[in-house]
């Protein structure tokens, strides 16, 4: 018996998205950090949306919402289901 038990091995497509730079640390904050963790992650999402559109214009504003469009289709089958 160990003083402390050390934690499983993450899966991989986790590994992979906590290794992006920005966006990972986003997702690592808001798997694993403390609820009120999840409202600053939507927050920082949000002002790079509100940076985008600053720098690149109508197409910084448009295009993340144009990718957002099979994730929130996806969603809705994934509601569907049940």
């Amino acid at each position: 018996m160990t003083a402390i038990e050390m934690p499983g091995r993450l899966p991989f497509w986790q590994r992979l998205l906590f290794a992006i730079p920005l966006f990972g640390w986003l997702a690592r904050d808001a798997a694993n950090g403390k609820p009120e963790d999840l409202g600053y992650t939507v927050a920082a999402l949000v002002s790079m949306w509100g940076c985008s559109a600053l720098l690149f214009g109508l197409p910084g504003l448009y295009l993340p919402a144009l990718a957002m469009v099979p994730v929130m289709f996806l969603i809705l089958v994934l509601i569907s289901r049940g």
